[in-house]
């Protein structure tokens, strides 16, 4: 018996239900290739392109430099204290030793008076040591006369009774007496002389032990004097005032900086930079400044590589005299040549390098800019040197990717 096969039918619901599917999966895959391939429309007034170019890459760096004194010595008191007069005002013009400013510090000054009276008590000691020998130098001198004179004297009687007894004039016990006083006075002569040697020794020593000891003393006695002197504080050279600023009553520790005296004889320049040369700058390079209509060049005399606020600091020696009309606190702008120039590829520099860290770029290419690895080399203050990625005439976007860092393709055609 044949079997009667029915074709299956499908209603309007299943039909709709059916071609929602179909439209969903597309709706899904187009939402899942755009995640792919993430477009933004860019304005292209909003954007900067710039082309990559062949060329000689200056290898230079701008500074703004700021107009400093050759030399400046700095003011400060050796010993802290209270501001009592002020004698000089900022700016002036001053000569070696002038007035500035008297401090007082009555702790200080109590201690110094302390100090000096009881270095002058023991200078006065040891003055009183220094006469009580030579005062005993001359004792002994006396008791040396007084011997000698007796020893000529038993010299004399001992002869004359040598004689004496010889002939039989005056017998052997008086003799005798004549002979001991004549041995004893040597005797006192010969350990008196020794004693006499050994004293004088001790006295050489003493006396230039006690010489050294009063020296010192005196040295002492004038560094405390100086010190009371040096409340009033004096120009330690000459030249102008600067950074001061004393205020009647202000107290300043030991050794604060109280103002510069800037040694009118000539200047330099100071800057700092970018802690991405820090590795590039060394002292001996050389750079030049324009002034008044005059390129003057000058030497990287120092650079001092800690780093603050993402800057280290260098100083500049003009070669040869300061420029006329040089004034402190002046701006200028110093070109810096880190090494000579070289042909290279040269993109233009711009905030993209924030981004992306010269690491890629968006590169353009028929109205589309898409991502592509660079590597980018060393920087002046107009371009960025292209080691890899790149090629003349490419263009790229070099203004910020802060709006479409996140795409992966960026339409800019109009």
């Amino acid at each position: 018996m044949d079997k009667i096969i029915e074709k299956k039918r499908f209603n309007k619901k299943t039909i709709l239900m059916m071609v929602g599917g179909v439209i969903f999966a597309g709706l899904v895959a187009y939402g899942y290739s755009l995640s792919l391939n993430k477009v933004y429309k860019a304005d292209p007034d909003k954007i900067t392109i710039n082309k990559v170019l062949y060329g000689d890459f200056e290898d230079v760096v701008l500074l703004n430099t700021s107009v400093v004194p050759l030399t400046s010595v700095i003011v400060s008191s050796p010993e802290g204290g209270t501001v009592a007069e002020i004698f000089t005002e900022n700016g002036a013009s001053v000569v070696k030793g002038t007035p500035l400013l008297r401090i007082t510090n009555p702790n200080a000054l109590s201690n110094y008076t302390s100090s000096e009276t009881s270095i002058i008590e023991q200078i006065n000691q040891l003055r009183k040591l220094r006469l009580d020998l030579e005062q005993n130098q001359r004792v002994m001198s006396q008791d040396m006369m007084d011997i000698e004179n007796s020893l000529r004297t038993a010299t004399r009687k001992y002869k004359i009774d040598s004689t004496l007894f010889s002939k039989k004039v005056i017998t052997l016990q008086e003799f005798n007496i004549s002979s001991q006083d004549y041995e004893y006075y040597q005797g006192r002569k010969k350990i008196l002389r020794e004693a006499v040697k050994q004293e004088n020794q001790s006295r050489v020593m003493q006396l230039k032990q006690i010489d050294f000891s009063i020296g010192r003393m005196d040295e002492s006695l004038e560094t405390i004097r100086q010190n009371i002197e040096n409340m009033t504080i004096k120009a330690p050279v000459a030249g102008r005032l600067s950074s001061y600023d004393p205020v009647t009553g202000k107290s300043y520790g030991a050794n604060e900086m109280l103002g510069k005296i800037d040694v009118m004889q000539g200047y330099k320049l100071q800057a700092g930079v970018d802690e991405y040369y820090i590795n590039r700058v060394k002292e001996g390079q050389s750079a030049n400044c324009e002034f008044n209509g005059k390129t003057y060049r000058l030497t990287v005399k120092k650079v001092i590589p800690e780093v603050t606020a993402g800057q280290f600091q260098i100083e500049l020696t003009f070669d040869g005299a300061s420029p006329e009309g040089l004034r402190r606190g002046l701006s200028l702008q110093v070109k810096l040549t880190l090494s000579d120039n070289s042909k290279s590829l040269l993109l233009a520099q711009g905030q993209f390098f924030q981004s992306t860290g010269g690491s890629w770029a968006f590169v353009i290419k028929d109205g589309k800019a898409t991502k592509r690895n660079i590597k980018i080399g060393r920087k002046n203050h107009l371009y960025y040197e292209v080691l890899e990625g790149l090629q003349k005439n490419e263009e790229v976007i070099t203004s910020s990717y802060d709006q479409f860092n996140q795409y992966d393709i960026i339409e800019v055609s109009k």
